[in-house]
């Protein structure tokens, strides 16, 4: 029921931490993969560890706050695979750390158009071939900031909130297309992304005591909800959310 053979997935935020490890976690169960992010050195980076390792990822450059960018990407996949499946929503933004009272106009801007309208452009994007299909599953990616606010995050924390509803909406909209949407929320991860919350010694050490596990997770932690989301296991599952966070939020 894991096996993904003559599927194609879309990860975006697929260079790095969370969607490289779940892109590379879908290909192992024998997808299609494209993966795009904005920097092109790191899509080639993602492409030769997966290459290093037997396994072929499709890298596509896109700005994930652009809806003709989004479009290109998703239009380059059916050009090359014929079809969409699987869409996971992982890019993400945040620009600021602070009290959200000194956030400023800019800040919400860029959050919002990566982590909220980002998401909804790609599964519009995406939404014709699945339908077309009568198929499909889509992970959009939040956070436990979307229900515990985490510190010094809070549009983040609130962007993160919106995922979880616009999932539960477009599952309710979606589900007559026989397309499944989920919501995963990962706990404190450690990746590039999270490195404000993890390179302080300190800090690090009072959020591991605050894990059940003693340990803060890995990306590759996120990879199997990840694979269970986007396979036939999951056919009956559609507007939840998965949390993987070691436990914190108990």
């Amino acid at each position: 029921m894991l096996n993904l053979t003559k599927k194609t997935a879309i990860v975006s935020g697929g260079s790095k931490g969370i969607g490289k490890a779940i892109a590379i976690k879908l290909a192992q169960a024998g997808a299609n993969v494209v993966i795009c992010s904005r920097k092109k050195e790191n899509l080639d980076s993602a492409v030769n560890e997966a290459g290093s390792n037997g396994l072929t990822l499709t890298p596509i450059v896109c700005n994930a706050s652009n809806n003709k960018s989004i479009q290109s990407v998703v239009d380059h996949t059916i050009e090359k695979f014929n079809k969409v499946d699987i869409l996971v929503n992982n890019a993400a933004a945040n620009p600021y750390y602070g009290p959200i009272l000194n956030s400023e106009d800019s800040h919400w801007d860029k959050i919002f158009d990566v982590n909220i309208k980002g998401y909804f452009n790609f599964v519009k994007a995406c939404s014709d071939s699945m339908i077309t299909n009568n198929s499909g599953k889509i992970i959009n990616v939040a956070s436990i900031a979307a229900k515990t606010p985490l510190e010094g995050l809070g549009v983040y924390n609130i962007s993160k909130a919106a995922v979880v509803m616009l999932t539960k909406v477009l599952a309710k909209e979606l589900g007559e297309h026989n397309i499944q949407i989920n919501t995963l929320s990962p706990g404190i991860i450690k990746t590039d992304f999270s490195k404000a919350l993890w390179e302080n010694k300190d800090t690090y050490n009072k959020i591991v005591k605050s894990i059940p596990q003693g340990k803060m997770g890995s990306p590759d932690d996120i990879s199997g909800m990840a694979l269970y989301l986007a396979s036939e296991a999951s056919d009956f599952v559609t507007g939840s959310i998965f949390t993987v966070d070691g436990g914190i939020t108990m």
